[in-house]
Order: C-alpha cells, then sequence, then structure tokens
C-alpha cells in the first residue's frame, strides 16, 4: 500500500519544540511591536529586515540543535510531507520527504517567487555572534539597508504572504497525494493551505484518510479514521501490532 504522511507541529512538539499555534508557538509569540501575522511576511523582511530576522532567530533558530524523537525516526522510511521546518525528518535519516514549508537550517537567494529556479544552501546559525546579532544577521543575509534580489539571502521558509512554488516542491507533493492509496495526517491543527489541498485530493479520489491527534479534527464530507492519542502512542501500538 502507498501510505503518504503528512506531519505537522504535534510530531515535533515531542521533541520539545512548540507548537504553531501553542502557549509558546512559533506564531503565537511575536516581536515586541508586531504580531506573528505580521512577522512572518515577506513584506516585514522587505521592509524592516531587522525586526524580521531578530524574531526568526530568536524564534526559530534557538531549536536548531533539537533531536529527532520515536517518531521522527519511525517515519525515516516513510513517503512523507512535513508542514515543520526544524528539519527532524532529515536528521532522523529521510532522504526524501518534502519539507513543504521549508527548513530552518537552510536559506536562499532572494529571488521573485515567480522564478523559484534557485538554489537552497545551508544557514550556518553558529557564525551568528550574540553580542552584535542584529550587525551578524545582516552579514550573514547580505542585507545593506533593505534586502535586494538576487544579491540578499533570505531564510528557506514559506511565509504567509508567499505561495507554494517549485522551490517547495509544490507539484511533487501534489502527485504523492494523488497516488497515494491512503493519506494518515499526524500532529496537523488543518489550519494551513497544503492539508486543506490534500483533503481535497482525496476527497477527489476517495482516498482513506487517517488523523492522529490527541485533539483531532474530523473534517467534513470524509469518512476519516480518528486516532485519538500522541503520535509516539499511535507509532507504539503499529509497532506492537494493535493498529494496521
Amino acid at each position: 500500500m502507498n501510505t503518504l504522511y503528512i506531519t505537522g507541529a504535534g510530531v515535533s512538539a515531542e521533541s520539545g519544540i512548540p507548537t504553531f499555534r501553542g502557549k509558546d508557538g512559533y506564531w503565537t509569540i511575536g516581536s515586541k511591536n508586531y504580531a506573528p501575522e505580521e512577522m512572518a511576511t515577506r513584506a516585514m523582511y522587505e521592509n524592516n529586515p531587522v525586526e524580521f530576522l531578530s524574531w526568526y532567530y530568536h524564534r526559530f533558530a534557538s531549536y536548531r540543535n533539537y533531536k529527532p524523537n520515536s517518531v521522527h525516526q519511525w517515519l525515516s522510511d516513510k513517503n512523507l510531507i512535513t508542514q515543520n521546518i526544524d528539519g527532524l525528518d532529515g536528521k532522523a535519516g529521510n532522504t526524501n520527504y518534502i519539507a513543504i514549508h521549508g527548513r530552518l537550517d537552510q536559506m536562499t537567494l532572494f529571488h521573485d517567487q515567480n522564478n523559484p529556479d534557485i538554489d537552497i544552501i545551508t544557514t550556518p546559525w553558529d557564525s551568528i555572534d550574540e553580542e552584535n546579532v542584529v550587525e551578524s544577521l545582516l552579514d550573514l543575509f547580505q542585507i545593506t539597508g533593505t534586502p535586494k534580489l538576487n544579491k540578499s539571502f533570505k531564510p528557506y521558509v514559506l511565509l504567509f504572504d508567499e505561495i507554494y512554488t517549485e522551490l517547495y516542491r509544490i507539484s511533487e507533493a501534489q502527485q504523492r497525494m494523488y497516488k497515494a492509496d491512503r493519506i494518515i495526517f499526524i500532529g496537523t491543527s488543518f489550519s494551513v493551505n497544503i492539508t486543506e489541498m490534500a483533503l481535497s485530493i482525496a476527497f477527489k479520489q476517495k482516498t482513506p484518510i487517517e488523523i492522529v491527534d490527541l485533539d483531532p479534527i474530523n473534517p467534513p464530507l470524509l469518512n476519516a479514521k480518528i486516532h485519538k492519542m500522541e503520535a509516539s502512542t499511535y507509532v507504539d501500538k503499529i509497532k506492537n501490532g494493535e493498529l494496521f
């Protein structure tokens, strides 16, 4: 069976990384002056790169050395699309997963989204001087004043006012959804476009879906199989032959 797994922040929560919209989540806590929905935008990066990069560094880069948990390890040989940018699936050994929202450990040239044929490179976060964070960040991303197209760099992360492009392997992700015999969502709140897309395709294809979450959402029009439990509990039950 060709099972596609689509994971969200609930998977990485067991590694100690806050969920996106939880009490201490990435999008719950903004900067001193801006809400998360204002911070995590291309517009903020372009118009106020100091504020954007400082927020991004302190909210995201602090998790760059976290380790994968048992769920990431179990998913390491699976057909996987993750919404998480933490890179833990790669650390666990999955060499062909799709990080549909980008990765914390990578950056790209700042480019026009209509031209996504851009290289992805490793972000040397450890080069940041903690005593001169702002200057270090501007130097790392090669920004003088405001970001310059095709000269400055940008974190490899899909922002609220950006679109899914081939840089994020969107066509491949869609093809995986269409080819799946079953789609299992693990630890996602279904609050982003990629899960809406997957549910729509599953409905059209009549693909069975399963949802693993402590507080699961049962999508309308789909006869979803619900597993109300943590991701690690689900994996343990699979390993013990209690679920199939």
